[in-house]
């Protein structure tokens, strides 16, 4: 039987890390978890309870009502992954919006809010066999996984792909306002005192700017492979 090693993928916002952490997960049997969704849930409770908004944010406030966050992962079979649930009710549509998009950084930003979820992120990881996504995965989450990759591509790129997807949800947004927003999710994540985001010194750097997803893929699948076997 083939071993099972820890797959960690960093990156920026909508390089496409979520959609080739599943298709990997799938191909290999393995869990997949999307750390970018605790995050969103997170900060979508923290929407519902008045502590963020355009005027401020109170992060003692959040802080305070932590202990009060359940976060799952459950398997959905008609789409074959696993659905966000905050509280145990499903926000997996809710927490896509471009309006979680906007504070999100911001949420993660808080040192207690990722001492929370990395603890429970190091728990889901512990018999490996996973593969798991985010911003902080190879250096903090799982600083000795196995395979490290950190997906990267230009701004506009990536401006363009989220909103090609959110317009095709049939949300109602602009171009720039979608480049405005993954510009400060940039400059939020790679400047922030915790964890910032860092390309792990073994990560293996992927710049998917000119790939299609199946090149991408392939060439992911024969990294994992090739380290699985070694």
């Amino acid at each position: 039987m083939d071993k099972k090693i820890t797959i960690a993928i960093d990156g920026h916002s909508s390089t496409g890390k979520s959609t080739l952490a599943k298709q990997l997960a799938r191909e290999l049997g393995y869990v997949y978890v999307d750390t970018g969704a605790m995050y969103r849930a997170v900060t979508y409770f923290a929407m519902q309870h008045g502590l963020i908004d355009k005027d401020g944010f109170d992060k003692e406030g959040l802080i305070k009502l932590l202990p009060t966050v359940s976060l799952q992962f459950l398997f959905n079979p008609e789409l074959g992954f696993a659905e966000m649930y905050l509280n145990e009710v499903n926000v997996e549509t809710e927490i896509r919006s471009m309006e979680v998009s906007g504070f999100v950084s911001k949420v993660a930003e808080v040192s207690e809010v990722r001492a929370k979820l990395v603890e429970q992120q190091q728990h889901m990881g512990e018999n490996k066999g996973i593969v798991m996504d985010g911003r902080d995965i190879g250096t903090v989450v799982f600083p000795k996984a196995e395979l490290k990759i950190f997906m990267t591509a230009s701004a506009e790129v990536r401006a363009h792909r989220r909103y090609d997807e959110l317009t095709a949800k049939g949300q109602e947004v602009s171009y720039d306002e979608v480049l405005a927003n993954v510009t400060e999710r940039d400059y939020i994540d790679s400047h922030r005192t915790d964890s910032p985001l860092l390309k792990a010194s073994d990560a293996i750097e992927i710049d998917n700017s000119n790939l299609s997803r199946e090149e991408q893929f392939e060439k992911v699948v024969s990294l994992a492979k090739h380290t699985i076997q070694l």
